[in-house]
């Protein structure tokens, strides 16, 4: 059974992904260190960002809508008829 790496844990990289990031961070002329460093700043920033947005949207309430024709009608027909004089 595998286990999911916990959410603090740095992800477990192969030693293809390694290699790759290594040449990656080397192009952008920075360490592997350095350059996993920023890459985890960058995701963190996006989660916070998506979260921000997340609750903004949340936050917006569309105003209730005025009731339509059929609404109205079985509104009214809800309510007590009036005495007549």
């Amino acid at each position: 059974m595998a286990t999911s790496p916990k959410p603090n844990a740095a992800p477990r990289m192969t030693d293809a992904q390694r290699a790759y990031e290594a040449k990656r961070a080397a192009k952008n002329g920075m360490s592997l260190e350095k350059w996993l460093a920023l890459k985890e700043k960058e995701r963190e920033e996006e989660r916070r960002a998506t979260t921000a947005e997340t609750a903004r949207r949340t936050a917006e309430v569309a105003p209730p809508k005025k009731p339509n024709l059929f609404r109205r009608l079985l509104d009214r027909a809800q309510q007590p008829l009036k005495p007549s004089r």
